[in-house]
């Protein structure tokens, strides 16, 4: 009888790819399901319409009777398109979306007719069960109520049948239960802030606006097969499998040709990312084989991180049409790449300047240093705040273990940028006279070029490299909700431009300095102060991590190691100031990001020892035997011979007897380790536990179970194997 494995090998192999055609433009059909600007101005009064722009505009409340009409017209446009359903759309700290469906149908105790009803109550607020989202100990288990409220700000979409509108989730008693409502507090003081800096420049500036365009990495699996491995079903990743012979040594995967069938899904997925108005641009291969990566046009962040939340649902979605999943862990595959989400972020002002890119006028470039080293800054000064914003179980596997970026922050400006600050930093303190300010802006700000695009190489191992009109942070996760990092990444560029703006007003307010003098007095120190943080090399190097530690640069390589930083009196300090968490958020986001931490490391050792003991051990034992048959058959053939005959057989079956050995005492070791970390009650002290004393086991485990996968005889091995998984088409 076939086994589980070679039932999938035989579905993929004779499995044809669904056709799809790519008949309509995209320009034409994007944003179909949205409820955007041309579908209120359709179904919308011109009152309501107002009320909504201004909404998103100049964060306008919209009162209760406004709401009226509006949810009037987003239910009447949504029936238009068969909608039965509606949703609040939201996105808890689970790191996934949820969503409770109702209908818009309902019944009246009068005996009248039946309706579909959809008031401004609905569209405004709803309470769905909060007790048993993560909370991190600010509500208890019986204290149920929270309330999803309406984001105006990002556009309401219709998915299948249901209408779909984004919210904020919030405890009964006011704090954020969710990652939407820090990014919109985030957002707004990033806003506020960089607009008064842009004021030195152009005081027509009214309005900054943060933009994010993200490049989400994923491998794409034949169902068939996944389903065939219960690691990758209840971990997300392979917790064992011997490496292909063949992987992505040869390179020829990378930028390639894409598979038929992987490119059908795509043409599929962007098919319905257009009728979202998900503005979904690139495809292409990635270096691991059967991995892909997609990239959008930039967007506002808040818009940005719901369409990433929205597209990961989606492709997953749209990946059971073609019998294929999709892989989001950052390393679902030993001895290949893995997987991240490099988020692309900069500033725009609403008179169309993109503050990170250089301009041909010297005025202008040094508006462009002001944010440039003001975000360095920022940087420098919270490194390890930003390493806690990307920190996960997962992304471990990715940070500080060779492979793009390193654990430790830095940032890489290039060769050309690097000499700029360097002159910067030259100049003489104090006021500038006419010929000294013509002279610095001539020789530093002047010569930076309008595009910088192509002046120096990228640097693929700095987790936060300056790539020509942007900031790349390399080191999310691509399981990760954007939000976390986004969040972090915005208050401490936000909370620096506000010292920025302190600074150059004292120095002008007390020195009678001019505006121009303030500013490059003030870069001119921030450049000194932020060197540690600035390196071109290669951050995977050893003597980068024996410098970084000299310079005083963290490097926690652990997750409950990097999210201590989150609870620091800094940390708390800087979100409290910005209004965008208060205390008991800041350390009910620390308590939650610990217990996935823990959960997640919990199951993987069960599923690892279930995996051992219930699938590889039997397994080799069904090959020991057939060789000890062998072995016997031999004895009764050639007699006292049968030793030196059959000596490759006895020493295979020895060395299997070893690894099951080694298995079983593995599994029972670790097992008692989990249960001493489950007596644990402090939150990092249970993490650490099982980050140090759990999870050393899966690698001595994995190495045993992997040695067999190599001895056995292919045809009884039950677990489909990495040439199998990473090279069926």
């Amino acid at each position: 009888m076939p086994t589980l494995r070679f039932q999938a090998l035989r579905e993929a192999a004779t499995r044809k790819p669904i056709h799809i055609e790519e008949t309509d433009r995209k320009s034409v059909i994007f944003g179909s399901n949205v409820f955007n600007d041309k579908a209120m101005r359709q179904f919308l009064t011109s009152d309501a319409l107002k009320g909504i722009q201004n909404a998103v505009q100049h964060g306008t409340k919209i009162d209760r009777k406004l709401a009226d009409y509006i949810a009037m017209g987003m239910k009447e446009w949504a029936l238009s398109k068969g909608v039965t359903h509606y949703t609040h759309w939201f996105q808890p700290l689970t790191g996934t979306t949820a969503e409770k469906h109702d209908a818009f149908f309902e019944t009246s105790f009068d005996g009248s007719d039946p309706v579909e009803k959809f008031g401004g109550a609905q569209l405004v607020q709803q309470e769905p069960d909060a007790s048993s989202f993560p909370n991190g100990g600010i509500r208890n288990t019986f204290e149920a109520r929270g309330y999803t409220a309406w984001d105006p700000t990002s556009p309401a979409f219709i998915f299948g049948t249901t209408l779909c509108i984004p919210t904020v989730f919030i405890s009964y008693t006011g704090e954020a239960l969710d990652y939407k409502t820090p990014l919109l507090r985030a957002l707004m003081v990033m806003d506020e802030a960089a607009t008064e800096v842009c004021k030195y420049f152009d005081k027509n500036v009214k309005k900054v606006t943060a933009t994010l365009g993200w490049e989400q990495e994923y491998f794409l699996i034949d169902r068939a097969l996944a389903n065939s491995r219960p690691d990758l079903i209840m971990t997300g990743r392979t917790l064992l499998g011997h490496t292909s012979a063949k992987g992505q040594q040869l390179d020829d995967h990378y930028f390639g040709s894409i598979p038929t069938r992987a490119l059908t899904y795509m043409r599929d997925l962007e098919q319905e990312c257009m009728l979202l108005g998900i503005p979904v641009k690139t495809r292409h291969n990635e270096v691991a084989p059967n991995q892909f990566e997609l990239a959008p046009i930039f967007e506002e962040t808040n818009l940005a991180v719901d369409h990433n939340c929205l597209l990961m649902d989606v492709m997953q979605k749209v990946a059971e049409r073609h019998d294929l999943m999709v892989l989001f862990h950052e390393k679902p595959f030993k001895g290949v790449n893995g997987s991240g989400k490099h988020n692309n972020w900069s500033l725009a002002t609403d008179t169309g300047v993109n503050l990170l890119s250089p301009s041909k006028t010297p005025m202008s470039n040094l508006q462009f240093l002001t944010f440039f080293i003001n975000t360095i800054k920022a940087v420098n000064d919270n490194e390890s705040l930003l390493r806690a914003a990307i920190a996960s179980a997962s992304n471990d596997h990715r940070l500080g273990a060779n492979e793009a970026p390193p654990a430790i922050i830095s940032v890489f400006i290039g060769e050309q940028l690097t000499k700029v600050l360097a002159e910067l930093e030259g100049v003489t303190a104090g006021k500038l006279s006419p010929e000294e300010k013509t002279e610095l802006k001539l020789n530093v700000v002047g010569k930076i070029p309008d595009v910088l695009l192509d002046n120096t190489d990228r640097n693929r191992t700095s987790p936060f490299a300056f790539t020509g009109n942007k900031f790349e942070f390399r080191a999310v996760g691509s399981m990760a909700n954007c939000s976390n990092a986004m969040t972090t990444l915005n208050a401490i560029v936000a909370k620096q431009l506000r010292d920025f703006k302190v600074e150059v007003d004292a120095l002008i307010d007390s020195k009678d300095m001019k505006k121009d003098d303030a500013i490059f007095n003030v870069l001119r120190e921030y450049i000194k102060q932020s060197k540690k943080v600035l390196f071109e090399g290669d951050g995977y190097s050893e003597e980068w991590e024996v410098e970084a530690k000299i310079r005083g640069l963290s490097n926690f390589k652990t997750t409950p190691e990097a999210l201590k930083a989150r609870i620091s009196k800094q940390s708390l300090d800087l979100f409290s100031e910005l209004n965008i968490m208060n205390h008991v958020e800041v350390e009910a986001r620390y308590e939650i990001e610990l217990e996935e931490y823990t959960k997640k490391i919990q199951i993987e050792g069960r599923v690892l020892g279930d995996i051992s003991k219930n699938h590889v051990i039997p397994t080799a034992i069904r090959y020991q035997n057939t060789l000890i048959t062998n072995v016997k058959g031999l004895k009764d053939i050639f007699g006292a011979e049968f030793e030196t005959i059959a000596k490759e057989q006895i020493i295979l079956i020895k060395e299997i007897s070893g690894h099951i050995e080694g298995i079983n005492s593995k599994v029972e070791e670790m097992t008692n380790e989990r249960r001493a970390a489950n007596t644990l009650t402090d939150a990092q002290a249970m993490a650490e536990a099982y980050c140090n004393n759990v999870k050393p086991y899966f690698e001595i485990i994995r190495n045993h179970c992997d040695k067999l996968e190599l001895l056995v005889d292919n045809e009884i091995w039950t677990l489909t194997k990495y040439r199998e998984l990473l090279f069926t088409k």
